[in-house]
């Protein structure tokens, strides 16, 4: 017997339920090994120790509420399920799992979004064809794309005349901006 079973002994031996052959050779490895030896010792004053402490009546309220929390608490549903998760739990389980629940909710929202994309109104079957759904997209990103291209090129026109008129403006040295034009009634236009 080596340490290892000492320790996992230890605790039947301490009680006096360990028998025969088992007991005598765990009392040959305690003469032989000191360490044991003193871990047995400590063992059975800590077990000595606690049968001298007294019993120790648990207050009212505690019983009470433990009562409670078994009966109608929020741990009733654990002691005690529902009959329907008591029926059908065990076909359930496994779809309840909070993995396969987000998948399946990450399924919803992903179809959900690709309707918002595609303004299907009333989704069919065909319309979950991937390569029906992989064309909408491609379709939608490439107007998003040639509106910003389209938009940009906008912007560079517009900031060419601006500055031809400037330099237009700057060339005519002589010329001053005319001033604004205003109306019989004095306004400015």
């Amino acid at each position: 017997m080596n340490c290892a079973d000492v320790e996992i002994q230890l605790a039947d031996y301490v009680d006096g339920t360990l028998r025969g052959d088992a007991a005598s050779a765990l009392e040959a490895h305690l003469a032989d090994c000191a360490a044991c030896a003193e871990l047995a010792r400590d063992s059975a004053g800590a077990v000595a120790f606690m049968e001298r402490a007294a019993v120790v009546e648990a207050p009212p309220e505690l019983v009470t509420r433990i009562l409670y929390e078994i009966t109608a608490g929020p741990s009733h549903a654990v002691i005690k399920p529902s009959w329907v998760r008591r029926l059908f739990g065990r076909w359930l389980e496994p779809i309840l799992q909070p993995r396969f629940a987000m998948g399946m909710a990450m399924t919803v929202l992903s179809f959900a979004m690709i309707g918002q994309f595609t303004h299907v109104r009333q989704l069919t079957p065909a319309d979950l064809d991937p390569v029906k759904v992989w064309t909408a997209a491609e379709d939608r990103v490439v107007r998003w794309y040639n509106r910003g291209v389209k938009y940009y090129d906008s912007l560079r026109v517009v900031y060419e005349i601006q500055t031809r008129l400037k330099e237009w403006a700057d060339e005519q040295p002589g010329t001053s901006p005319a001033p604004p034009a205003t109306n019989p009634a004095g306004e400015t236009k």
